[in-house]
């Protein structure tokens, strides 16, 4: 009789709390929906979570490089083949750190120090810039190999 009841109280609460999860809002977005800003223009969160994952730790990999460059980048690199434009430099570093993003709504673009780290030598720094405009796909529009001030 006991081993019923518990059953039967654990069937109500278990039916209780699917009603009550039915009937409630969805106050968080599905996974994978962006979180744009509400002009449409992705925030400095997504353009920071972007570019960590485009630069990794050692740099991006061929599938990154096909398919997450602006294709007028694509064309600045073409014309370097022996100088990774996309990292500033000839070799493969030893650690990529990604800085604060700043974004420019008025520019509809958003920007971050990239440092690399390279063993003994001293880390160096260049700027990644990201199109805001989320109604396409995220991608890297250009990269400027000048060191930052700051």
């Amino acid at each position: 009789m006991l081993r019923t009841l518990r059953c039967s109280a654990a069937a109500a609460a278990l039916g209780l709390g699917l009603v009550l999860a039915a009937g409630a809002p969805a106050t968080a977005a599905p996974h994978g929906v962006k979180k744009t800003d509400p002009n449409g223009r992705f925030t400095a969160e997504e353009i920071h979570h972007f570019l960590e994952g485009f630069y990794g730790n050692h740099g991006p990999r061929p599938w990154e490089r096909e398919n997450l460059v602006s294709d007028q980048l694509k064309e600045r690199i073409a014309q370097t083949p022996d100088y990774d434009l996309l990292l500033c430099a000839q070799n493969e570093p030893r650690d990529i750190e990604v800085g604060e993003v700043t974004t420019a709504q008025s520019a509809r673009v958003g920007w971050a120090t990239i440092t690399t780290y390279w063993g003994q030598g001293s880390p160096s720094s260049f700027t990644a810039y990201v199109d805001l405009d989320a109604s396409r796909p995220i991608e890297l529009l250009d990269v400027d190999c000048a060191t930052p001030e700051g």
